[in-house]
């Protein structure tokens, strides 16, 4: 029996991933040897490690109590594709668009699937970490693999049709993504609005209650007063 979901649906989403990254790396690319990595090498282990993660994670998650903060509760499928669509991307695009623009555009396709998308933001950190890999693998690691695009017409054929079409689809997800992100922003300033608005109201009407309780409390103690007053004399 599962006893923390979380923890189970998260492993096998990592031996899904780990899974594909390794399989993608090892059929279209050449490994290469420890002492002259090829494409593939690093992708491929990276997986390996990350599918072994996933079932440790999964095993263990059949151990313990079940918690009720730890069951899975409503999951956004579109963020998964997005992110899955991302790396399956980056691994269409790498050969025939090369390492700078196949890192750039990984990491703006996969920006999309927060809900607070900002293309200056994701524009930022693609440059940032097209850098970091640039250094890393690269520089560091002697990594082989083509770093700028490759001529149109030496592309595969499904290639030719893929990539336009991953670019078209891209640009048609971002705007999407872009309104709606903004319609939210617009609703929330909205709902902030109306909140300030009924505190105020909420506010006013407390405050004349509180000055009507005090005007008859004041007229109150000067009826007594009179009523006192006439009492003596």
């Amino acid at each position: 029996m599962i006893k923390n979901q979380q923890d189970f649906w998260s492993g096998i989403m990592f031996i899904a991933i780990g899974a594909l990254f390794a399989y993608i790396a090892s059929t279209s690319y050449s490994m290469g040897t420890t002492a002259r990595m090829g494409p593939a090498y690093l992708p491929f282990y990276l997986g390996i490690i990350l599918l072994i993660l996933g079932a440790i994670l999964s095993i263990t998650a059949l151990r313990g109590e079940v918690k009720e903060e730890n069951k899975v509760g409503h999951f956004d499928w579109d963020i998964l594709v997005m992110i899955i669509g991302s790396l399956l991307s980056f691994g269409i695009m790498l050969e025939p668009l090369g390492f700078y623009v196949s890192i750039f555009v990984l990491v703006i396709f996969s920006s999309m699937a927060s809900h607070e998308f900002s293309l200056k933001i994701a524009i930022a950190n693609a440059l940032f970490l097209l850098l970091f890999a640039y250094l890393a693998f690269i520089r560091g690691l002697k990594l082989v693999m083509p770093l700028t695009p490759n001529p149109f017409s030496e592309w595969q054929t499904y290639q030719q049709i893929l990539i336009p079409a991953l670019f078209i689809l891209a640009i048609i997800v971002g705007y999407f993504k872009i309104k709606q992100v903004k319609l939210n922003a617009d609703m929330r300033a909205r709902l902030a609005k109306e909140q300030g608005d009924s505190d105020n109201q909420f506010s006013a009407v407390v405050s004349a209650k509180s000055q009507a309780a005090l005007a008859d409390a004041k007229q109150s103690y000067q009826t007594s007063e009179k009523s006192s007053d006439s009492l003596k004399d």
